[in-house]
């Protein structure tokens, strides 16, 4: 008789779990979408921080906290409440709590604010006045320049289950992965651009360089000196001096 509850009770919540599980991969699709559009890591966390408050039930509020180079101190970076501005600031003072405590360990905590009162008394004061009844915290590791944790806190004392811990693991990892690739894809982009700058800055400076070896009968070596003591001397980039070169030399040949 027990085995055939706990099957009723499962074919009960089926439908629940499955919806909750649908809306987080809707929520991994739309956050696909905005990486294809945007650029800037804020914009994108902010994003998250809305999506998971509506995905995760038992969410009230949510927050993206990051270390700092040092890994001894935390900012908020985006939260869908200044609700959570106190419970955290109150966690980085203190250099304790949920969210530095995933950040640092890399393991997801998940706790009631009652049972902090020992362990984070700080947090547990700050999380009671926010009417904060539980918090549950995972972490979040983009590169090696990045870490923190993607933070719930729920009004209720046991807002988040073993499926609400799973669920948020499973957006993150892809998250994660997502925010990270996108990241990589701006770096590249980034260094491309810088890459075709300086090879047409290099063909200006060749081809002003060939104009001067031309009309005054110097070596290469002697036209580059005088195209670089002119930009040293004028506090001008080399690239602006050749251009003006090329530009002056047409000048002449034209009159």
């Amino acid at each position: 008789m027990r085995r055939q509850a706990i099957v009723a009770d499962v074919q009960r919540a089926e439908p629940e779990l499955v919806g909750r599980l649908d809306e987080v991969t809707c929520a991994l699709a739309e956050l696909a979408g905005v990486l294809e559009q945007e650029e800037d890591l804020g914009r994108v966390l902010q994003r998250s921080v809305d999506q998971v408050t509506s995905a995760v039930p038992g969410a009230d509020m949510a927050s993206v906290s990051v270390l700092r180079g040092d890994g001894k101190g935390a900012e908020t970076v985006a939260s869908s409440t200044e609700r959570v501005g106190a419970i955290e600031s109150d966690q980085y003072a203190a250099g304790e709590g949920p969210c530095l405590e995933a950040a640092r360990t890399g393991r997801v905590v998940r706790i009631g604010v009652e049972e902090a009162r020992e362990r984070w008394p700080k947090f547990a004061r700050s999380a009671r006045a926010a009417r904060v009844g539980s918090c549950l915290s995972v972490p979040l590791a983009i590169d090696e320049k990045f870490a923190g944790s993607l933070n719930l806190y729920s009004e209720q004392r046991h807002g988040f289950g073993d499926f609400d811990v799973a669920l948020l693991r499973l957006y993150v990892t892809a998250a994660c992965a997502a925010i990270a690739n996108a990241r990589r894809y701006v770096e590249a982009r980034r260094l491309a651009g810088q890459l075709a700058a300086a090879l047409d800055s290099r063909a200006v400076i060749d081809q002003a360089r060939g104009m001067l070896m031309e009309r005054r009968g110097i070596s290469a070596e002697e036209a580059f000196g005088e195209l670089a003591r002119e930009s040293q001397n004028t506090n001008t980039k080399l690239r602006e001096i050749a251009a003006r070169e090329i530009e002056n030399l047409h000048r002449r040949r034209g009159k």
